[in-house]
């Protein structure tokens, strides 16, 4: 099993969970690991989902999404099979608990995340408040 985690234990294989002190931190779904790895394939290298929260869109705070190649020392890496997400400290009491996932249908292809700490969030999904 895949797990290069600095924060935490894995606890399944086909959705990686981390946990800490505090109870669960971030999870990786198949679908979003699927994704990852195929846009790695497609660039010819490997990459990682960064997932970070900034302040801003219509709701107070929103979601940013890249691609990188290697990430800060402070990252908590989250690994599902060869793909991986990273979040900064800063972003990670707002995702306490979240799903990072991948959904392909008629409207778009896009990231979301599935946050339970998010008290509303905007139409299109990338904007929540607390």
């Amino acid at each position: 099993m895949s797990g290069d985690v600095r924060n935490g234990d894995v606890m399944s294989e086909s959705e990686l969970q981390i946990t800490t002190s505090r109870g669960p931190t971030v999870t990786l779904s198949d679908a979003a690991a699927r994704r990852i790895e195929a846009i790695g394939a497609a660039e010819g290298r490997p990459l990682m989902l960064r997932l970070a929260v900034d302040g801003g869109g219509c709701s107070g705070f929103q979601y940013r999404f890249d691609l990188v190649e290697a990430g800060e020392p402070d990252d908590l890496k989250v690994v599902n099979g060869a793909a991986a997400v990273l979040i900064d400290q800063v972003s990670l009491p707002f995702l306490r608990g979240a799903e990072v996932d991948f959904a392909d249908g008629l409207a778009a292809a896009e990231f979301r995340v599935r946050n339970p700490n998010a008290r509303s969030s905007c139409g299109c999904g990338v904007s929540f408040s607390i």
